[in-house]
């Protein structure tokens, strides 16, 4: 099969021009991603809900935490990019600062009494006060930031890709890579992280689900299937959001313009 795909490309590549080309790559990447999706082998979970909380559907969520019954929230699109501290149970904004116009936000995880937000392009990370959202430092990275956490040691990091790095929180020195797979097909397009208890967690865009990876092996365990609370319209207003309320052990997610966050669980 392999054969047979650099042989076509080889062909094409003498009658169309280098554009093409990168478009048919595309395409074909985005096949293969799709047909990743439909042929995982790990066990699908669908989960209960508990109960729902309001959310505003302005907000194009990419990154979600949770501490003491105040979700923080990391709102993307360039221009309308901001960190937001909400109430849980009202869905009010309690505080919230906007972001340079020219920073896309992305990820989203706490240190201690800091809060550390991902841009998506441009290779900087915001070290904000937990109770103030005031600016304190930066670091800066290279590559895409997607998805963030915090394992308690290091930083996990998402590139859209199927390679999480684990990243030094102080300095953004890479410690490792994880290859995420489901048996023996990579899983692509990770975007928002949360560690659960020893797992991953990661939303993969443009689509339903959560894959929880063993985070020694990178390997796929199970797949929490989120199709029955899809509030989506389009492809942009798609499912991103992952927060666990450690202390209660409490796992809530939500969605892109999502008028609600679900709190779910996996116990029948």
């Amino acid at each position: 099969m392999k054969l047979f795909r650099k042989t076509f490309f080889l062909i094409l590549g003498n009658c169309l021009n280098k554009f093409s080309l990168r478009v048919l790559a595309i395409v074909a990447m985005c096949v293969a991603c799709a047909q990743t999706y439909k042929l995982h082998s790990a066990p699908k979970i669908t989960p209960k809900v508990v109960k729902s909380f309001p959310h505003s559907n302005t907000s194009f969520t990419q990154g979600l935490i949770v501490i003491d019954d105040i979700f923080y929230e990391s709102s993307g699109l360039y221009g309308k990019s901001s960190l937001r501290k909400v109430d849980k149970y009202t869905g009010k904004l309690i505080n919230s600062i906007n972001l340079d116009p020219n920073y896309f936000g992305e990820g989203l995880t706490i240190i201690g009494d800091n809060l550390y937000q991902l841009t998506w392009k441009a290779g900087v990370l915001f070290i904000y006060s937990k109770d103030t959202l005031e600016k304190k430092s930066e670091l800066y990275y290279e590559g895409e930031g997607w998805g963030l956490t915090f394992n308690g040691i290091d930083l996990i990091l998402s590139d859209g890709s199927n390679v999480l790095k684990v990243l030094n929180p102080k300095t953004l020195e890479l410690v490792r890579t994880i290859d995420v797979f489901d048996e023996d097909k990579s899983v692509f397009n990770l975007n928002e992280l949360e560690y659960i208890d020893t797992e991953i967690w990661a939303n993969v865009w443009q689509s339903n689900k959560i894959a929880c990876i063993n985070p020694s092996t990178g390997r796929v365990t199970r797949w929490i299937d989120l199709s029955q609370i899809d509030e989506s319209m389009g492809l942009d207003d798609v499912l991103n959001g992952i927060a666990w309320d450690k202390n209660n052990n409490k796992i809530y997610v939500t969605g892109k313009l999502w008028k609600r966050v679900y709190e779910i669980s996996l116990d029948n």
